[in-house]
């Protein structure tokens, strides 16, 4: 049965795992991502090659070329891990990030780490999602829905879905790459700002226990 977070609106499904693996395939795999991740955080998203991530973990390409295809496949599975991470961190981590905080102490936390995974991992998630259809797919919606609860629980007027677009949008790769490379931001700025503006749509007064906040098989 699907683990969903109990509270006002609809439950959180978690992203569909992968078929279990053998222990030897997923140390494999996790050795590429890892090598994947190091890689960007040095070089960015153009030094991600497949050449590359198999001289840095150390096997033959075409290790590389089995498990993950090609480039664009080892883009997205390295995405799908940060997504994986952060989703989490969220459902069953400790406060405020995970469950136990206020809704608005929450939502304020999840900004922050989305940032920081966008630090390191922004430029792949740019190239990778620069398209409409990524508001179609499960890691935006799953993101969407989190947030969309987190404001239903905080008692937020208005309509949830297009305010969950709108918080969501100043936390894009794109836009916060932009001002941190180009208009000279901090991400501790651009981490207040959007702090700011959820303080500003988010009532007041929050002093509501997470009773809700629960995870729940």
């Amino acid at each position: 049965m699907p683990i969903g977070v109990i509270g006002i609106g609809p439950a959180l499904p978690i992203i569909d795992s992968e078929p279990a693996e053998r222990a030897d395939a997923a140390r494999n795999r996790k050795l590429l991502l890892d090598a994947a991740a190091e890689l960007v955080r040095t070089g960015g998203a153009d030094a991600l090659t497949m050449d590359a991530v198999a001289k840095q973990a150390g096997v033959g390409k075409g290790t590389v070329f089995r498990r993950f295809g090609n480039r664009a496949g080892l883009m997205y599975a390295l995405l799908d891990e940060s997504d994986r991470k952060l989703q989490a961190a969220y459902m069953f981590g400790p406060p405020p990030l995970g469950p136990g905080a206020p809704p608005l102490e929450r939502l304020c936390a999840y900004g922050r780490a989305r940032l920081a995974f966008t630090e390191i991992e922004g430029d792949v998630r740019r190239a990778a999602t620069d398209n409409s259809s990524h508001y179609g797919g499960a890691p935006y919606n799953l993101t969407k829905t989190h947030v969309s609860i987190l404001l239903r629980q905080a008692g937020t007027p208005g309509d949830i879905a297009l305010l969950a677009d709108a918080l969501l949008a100043p936390l894009g790769a794109a836009l916060v790459l932009h001002q941190i490379r180009r208009l000279g931001f901090t991400l501790e700025q651009v981490g207040d700002n959007w702090e700011a503006l959820v303080r500003r749509i988010v009532p007041a007064t929050d002093a509501r226990h997470p009773d809700d906040n629960r995870t729940v098989e």
